[in-house]
């Protein structure tokens, strides 16, 4: 049997402005840096990504460190990745995933034979918006706009939602549906009880969808919302730390929602992702993937798992365009040309 050993490296990054969320404002993004080797393959290293969100993902552990170097262990000493031994640490898992696909295509970025990975195609992607106030997100609804984005997602729930409200209609009032897709998310910042007066004022304005109106885990609630709703209802924090294939059709089939959106490094891996993906499939219920603010490292596999998943001929815009967020990000060979990213190896 092959004989496997990583090494673990960890990294901060900068963000190039805060990035501001319902949860707060991130300055910085750490993460930590697989890299896995064999002696059957000299010279060949797969690098992964393990960055879990702080106070959001289920694996934001007090001793992660400890856990990821336990769990490197096992994988060098099984040689091989056991999913369900880590399915409630997702962001483990995927960086181990990511250095697992890395390795074994000869130390290659391009992690799927796809469109995608050989440069001929690109996926569509939104545009995304940070909350702050009234005219700094104007201003950065503006720039996107001038990128050449066709699909805007902007961040609610930071300010006053009369502002947020008058800058959503501002930009309808001057780009219709057919020019503009938007998407908001609001990151569970609506209560139950004031939450349907919102959507239908979100409504009104032709919204796409809203990510995760109420807060998670309200699970009769957001059933509620997604039947009664005037927009479709997309989940996101919402599926967060249910990792077993039961729980997940449990979820699905009480909240019935009408997209779910997936993050690998908390939803549960590659893997958990492609679950979640076949699992919506069955019950007609649709879904695109975001990255969960990784460096390039981990945005590159997501690309690659997204273009093997939805390709080829992606449609939906995935929430891909955070490349860019960081002065100090890691080069790798992806980069947004109009509203489409691009593997350009």
């Amino acid at each position: 049997m092959s004989r496997y050993h990583i090494d673990i490296a960890t990294r901060t990054f900068h963000f190039k402005e805060p990035a501001g969320t319902s949860r707060g404002v991130y300055h910085t993004r750490v993460s930590r840096f697989v890299h896995l080797t064999s002696d059957d393959l000299p010279g060949i290293v797969g690098v992964g990504e393990c960055a879990p969100l702080p106070k959001l993902s289920c694996d934001d552990l007090s001793d992660y460190d400890a856990v990821l170097r336990r769990h490197c262990d096992d994988v060098c000493a099984r040689g091989g990745i056991d999913v369900d031994a880590l399915r409630d640490v997702p962001s483990m898992l995927f960086g181990l995933e990511t250095a697992w696909l890395q390795l074994h295509r000869s130390g290659s970025t391009a992690l799927s034979d796809t469109p995608f990975a050989r440069g001929e195609e690109g996926i569509p992607i939104n545009g995304l918006v940070w909350m702050g106030d009234f005219e700094t997100m104007a201003a950065r609804l503006e720039q996107k706009l001038d990128q050449g984005f066709s699909c805007v997602k902007i961040k609610i729930g930071a300010i006053d939602f009369s502002d947020e409200m008058a800058l959503i209609r501002r930009l309808r009032d001057r780009y219709g549906s057919d020019r503009i897709e938007l998407r908001v998310d609001a990151n569970g910042a609506f209560s139950p009880v004031e939450a349907m007066d919102k959507l239908q004022q979100l409504a009104a304005c032709d919204i796409h969808s809203i990510e995760q109106p109420i807060m998670a885990g309200q699970w009769q609630e957001m059933a509620r919302l997604c039947e009664v709703s005037p927009l479709s209802i997309a989940l996101d924090e919402e599926l967060i730390g249910v990792n077993t294939l039961e729980r997940k059709r449990q979820l699905l089939d009480t909240i019935r929602p009408q997209y779910i959106i997936l993050k690998p490094s908390l939803h549960g891996g590659m893997a958990g992702c492609r679950e979640w993906i076949e699992l919506a499939r069955e019950r007609g219920i649709g879904s695109w993937i975001t990255s969960a603010l990784e460096s390039n490292v981990g945005l590159n596999a997501i690309a690659h798992l997204a273009a093997e998943v939805y390709g080829p001929a992606i449609n939906m815009p995935q929430g891909l365009g955070t490349g860019q967020l960081f002065t100090d990000n890691i080069e790798m060979p992806i980069a947004i040309h109009g509203d489409k990213l691009w593997y350009r190896f």
